[in-house]
């Protein structure tokens, strides 16, 4: 066993690791099906405690096989002959979703185990279907597993295992109120919880008790439970049109606030003003500004105002800002270290963060000397098409407008009913149909593109429960049956 394989960090009264051969017989022949010759570290590891019900907090780097260790307990923990929910597996996007459902199929499938990916952005019909006939493994994103709850479409009655997956982008802060309000449709009696991640933020620590009875740790780091995990990729973009390709690539990886480095200052004008024309919040570092004006954007960086900030090397010089999901490599540094310096930037206190380069065919060489240089695991990325970006805001956009549909109540539902047929009028007719394109893409960029203003969530510990979190000295209103919302 290698050095790496022998860092764990176990729960108390720790259990051995289990082999391949040593599985109940079901389990034995769905890993059959799956092709595996052997049982992956942390699948060795954490499956007697999830055979055994233990609960569990497990990190373990993405792609390392613990979809496989919480989809094989469920062969046993699962019963085929009763038709109802009994398995949820909550994911923070729909391509997770998908990718869980596809395993769970060759896993689980042949014991007689139906399951099912929900997520937003499609039509709600085959995954009712799949309700009503009994699928007892849930897997999807948490607005639309909303969705079917609030319409009582799902119940979780019959549950009896819970997963969180990427648990610490599902306890974030985007996710958390979401969280709060699945948690309300949760059985009042105990459902075995797991949680999955690369890194286990202090506040998923936190959170994690408000989901699991005794949570316990397993962790497959080298470097304990709050080991930063960043992700280095590469997308190879043609020399001319590198502008372009940023715009679709930013909207494939959908930072929540980044860093985008240039080598010139002429560079960091031009990019700026690029993705200001193009609707995104960004604004710039170079030695142009004044002290003052330093200060105000990195002002804004910090309280999470200014989603993506450009700069050089040396006008970013000493700057922590620790909440950066990704840092971007729009040039790739004329000095190999500067890329550790630039990459170092995302993935601060526990949290997990990206390392992005765009590289045309000469320079991909040179970053594959920079990954061996220093041991990095660089993986490539295709670079999205036009149409690939159609489709995925086409999938966003839905799934947030459904999402605001929710949260509204009788009488505001009954408002919106006037607009109905005028919906249906401009979609028939083509010439009308940029005024419905202009409605929809005002709503995606105010809703994923614009600052947020300090919102309270980050204020404040989102551990505290949401009705602590009002501003001191506020006067507390109770609502009235009238209010919108």
């Amino acid at each position: 066993m290698s050095d790496s394989e022998q860092n764990f960090e176990e729960p108390k009264n720790s259990l051995p690791e289990i082999e391949l051969q040593d599985l109940p017989a079901s389990l034995r022949q769905a890993a059959a099906r799956a092709g595996w010759e052997k049982l992956m570290p942390v699948q060795a590891k954490s499956l007697p405690y999830l055979l055994g019900g233990r609960e569990l907090m497990v990190q373990a780097r993405t792609g390392s096989g613990k979809t496989g260790a919480f989809l094989l307990p469920m062969l046993e923990q699962l019963d085929p002959e009763l038709k109802a929910c009994q398995a949820l597996i909550l994911t923070p996007t729909r391509e997770l979703a998908k990718q869980i459902a596809r395993e769970a199929e060759v896993l689980c499938s042949e014991a007689g185990l139906e399951s099912v990916a929900v997520y937003g952005g499609v039509g709600y019909s085959l995954q009712k279907e799949a309700f009503e006939r009994g699928a007892q493994i849930v897997i999807g994103t948490p607005g639309r597993i909303l969705d079917h709850l609030v319409s009582r479409n799902l119940s979780f009655a019959k549950l009896s295992m819970l997963v969180f997956d990427e648990a610490d982008r599902m306890l974030s802060y985007g996710f958390y109120p979401d969280m709060v309000d699945l948690k309300r449709h949760l059985p009042d009696r105990p459902v075995n919880t797991y949680m999955f991640s690369a890194t286990f933020p202090e506040h998923v620590l936190r959170l994690a008790g408000e989901f699991m009875a005794k949570p316990e740790m397993l962790s497959l780091s080298k470097s304990g439970v709050h080991a930063s995990e960043v992700e280095h990729v590469f997308y190879e973009v043609p020399a001319m049109g590198r502008d372009r390709a940023l715009m679709r690539i930013l909207e494939v990886e959908s930072p929540t606030q980044a860093m985008i480095f240039c080598n010139t200052k002429s560079n960091v004008h031009y990019v700026t003003a690029v993705l200001k024309q193009f609707g995104y919040d960004a604004d710039e570092l170079s030695a142009d500004l004044s002290q003052n004006q330093r200060e105000r954007v990195l002002s804004q960086v910090r309280d999470g105002s200014l989603r993506f900030l450009v700069a050089t090397d040396v006008a970013g010089r000493g700057i922590d800002i620790p909440s950066l999901s990704h840092v971007v490599l729009y040039e790739l540094p004329e000095d190999p270290e500067s890329y550790i310096h630039r990459s170092g930037r995302t993935g601060r206190a526990g949290a997990a963060g990206t390392a992005v380069s765009l590289v045309d065919l000469v320079q991909k060489s040179e970053l594959k000397r920079i990954a061996g240089r220093y041991e990095i695991d660089m993986v490539e990325r295709a670079t999205p098409s036009e149409e690939d970006i159609q489709q995925l805001v086409s999938e966003r956009l839905t799934a947030l407008l459904e999402t605001q549909l929710r949260k509204r109540d009788a009488l505001r539902r009954e408002r919106l009913r006037r607009f109905i047929p005028l919906a249906k009028s401009l979609a028939e007719h083509e010439d009308l149909l940029p005024l419905m394109a202009m409605l929809m893409d005002d709503a995606y960029m105010e809703a994923l593109h614009k600052p947020t203003p300090a919102p309270e969530a980050k204020r404040n510990d989102p551990a505290d429960p949401p009705r602590q979190r009002r501003r001191s000295g506020r006067r507390k209103r109770k609502p009235r049956k009238s209010d919108d919302g």
